[in-house]
């Protein structure tokens, strides 16, 4: 296990991630409510504020961009038997809400996160999500703030649907909800020691917007276009150009998609280049520490601040317990 990753599993002491988020739950049919849920940090969220009252499972599996992801007949299945559907919305997964829209049952409900977050006026649009095309960037989850609306959201749906449990998703709720202030109070105290100039980011995929902006970054560009494809020859010139002229000290890769187009333009300009940012992909393994939405931002921060010239021990103040076995 390397430092970094030794780091992250003692920060989130006592987590007790399950492997659940990515298999088919294994209390279906036991008369506890039934929930499906898209990418994996949003299964981790609601599975802490579910606890043991209801079953959560995940559709989407990890590793797989969602984006492009294509409902499965085990997808199908799943979201036939559930009783509560949590997509990301903002058009994260339009083929699978299209899916739950067509093969719900009628009783179920689903419930688009992002949707009841933000605003439209409020929406973030970028390099991978441009304003033309009319998709907002999706990611909310990498701002803890909105990681923090989503489990009101969450407890209040399960609350209303379930309310035989109410207790238990607002005792639940309120436990995740303290370990998350904690945590935002720590990114953005382990943002704060990176020097000012070097709060930049240039990433694989447009993750981070809704982070850089609510830690006070600027996200200088992203590689991958809204279309999937490489960038241009003259779009690759132009981010090593900024990269130069603002002496970026380190670009970021994906854990899942590794980038020879990052790769070569550290070469080109000298700066470090770090493959193994996640945004939807949880770090280790189920079952460790680590593998939780919050042991995701505490390897994502950590790598960012240490990679930019910061000190990210403001992390190892956060120790989390999760609600669930």
């Amino acid at each position: 296990m390397s430092a970094r990753r030794a780091t992250v599993a003692l920060a989130v002491l006592g987590l007790l991630a399950g492997a659940a988020c990515s298999s088919p739950s294994a209390g279906a049919g036991d008369g506890r409510l039934q929930v499906v849920a898209s990418v994996a940090p949003l299964v981790d969220i609601v599975r802490n504020v579910a606890g043991d009252a209801a079953d959560v499972t995940g559709l989407i599996p990890e590793g797989i961009d969602s984006h492009t992801f294509e409902p499965t007949p085990d997808t199908a299945r799943l979201i036939s038997d559930a009783d509560v559907i949590f997509l990301n919305g903002l058009d994260l997964e339009d083929p699978t809400l299209s899916l739950a829209q067509s093969d719900k049952k009628d009783s179920a409900q689903i419930f688009l996160l992002g949707d009841h977050t933000l605003q439209p006026d409020q929406y973030l649009y970028d390099f991978s999500f441009p304003k033309d095309d009319g998709h907002p960037n999706p990611h909310l989850w990498m701002d803890v703030v909105y990681a923090m609306k989503y489990t009101e959201l969450v407890r209040d749906e399960l609350r209303s649907v379930d309310p035989a449990h109410a207790a238990t998703y607002a005792a639940n709720a309120d436990a995740y909800l303290a370990t998350l202030r904690t945590l935002n109070t720590a990114v953005q105290a382990a943002i704060d020691t990176i020097p000012p100039q070097d709060r930049l980011l240039l990433t694989y995929h447009d993750s981070f917007a809704y982070f850089a902006n609510q830690y006070g970054m600027k996200v200088i560009g992203a590689i991958q276009p809204a279309d999937f494809a490489e960038p241009s020859a003259q779009e690759v010139a132009a981010l090593i150009d900024q990269i130069r002229a603002e002496h970026v000290p380190a670009i970021f890769g994906s854990e899942v998609f590794p980038s020879p187009v990052l790769a070569q333009i550290a070469a080109e300009t000298g700066a470090t280049y770090e493959d193994s940012l996640r945004d939807d992909d949880l770090p280790g393994d189920p079952g460790q520490p680590e593998h939780s939405y919050v042991g995701l931002m505490i390897y994502d921060v950590q790598t960012i601040v240490q990679d930019l010239g910061g000190d990210p021990s403001a992390l190892n103040a956060v120790h989390f317990t999760n609600t669930y076995d």
